[in-house]
């Protein structure tokens, strides 16, 4: 990326665009989750950190991070990546690391000590970057499977 990039707080008004990326990289719109998500931002905005990567003043990318405090036995704060997506054309630029990096600074400035994620095994490019910018398998497995039966 150049110059003209830079990580600014996400705003109500990106919501639109945020889906629009969204839907490029997974096929639908997933309008009402990004609604939930802005809803319980504007009801707690500490718990929530969001950012985006706007190349010459328009959204290129973004990541969505819940604030986690002591769940699951922890004594300190680490962060939860409910969302993260590059729009296809800022792609293998380096986007998606200028994108970690400020998610991560603004983390650090909260006082969070690790950031986790979740992701389908069957996404292969998105395991890759995670894998690229210092993710690791987490020590423990969570297991899925339908309930239809």
């Amino acid at each position: 990326m150049t110059a003209k990039t830079e990580i600014t707080p996400l705003t109500p008004d990106d919501l639109d665009v945020v889906i629009a990326i969204d839907k490029k990289l997974s096929g639908s719109a997933r309008r009402g989750f990004f609604e939930k998500r802005l809803a319980a931002t504007l009801q707690d905005p500490g718990d929530y950190v969001y950012v985006g990567l706007r190349h010459d003043g328009q959204l290129a990318g973004f990541a969505l991070a819940r604030l986690l405090h002591g769940e699951f036995g922890q004594d300190d704060v680490s962060a939860a990546l409910d969302a993260f997506g590059v729009d296809p054309d800022h792609q293998h630029k380096g986007a998606g690391h200028e994108l970690m990096n400020g998610l991560e600074a603004v983390l650090a400035h909260k006082g969070v000590s690790r950031l986790g994620a979740e992701v389908d095994w069957a996404d292969s490019a998105l395991l890759s970057f995670f894998g690229n910018t210092g993710f690791a398998l987490a020590p423990r497995s969570v297991l899925a499977r339908t309930t239809s039966h």
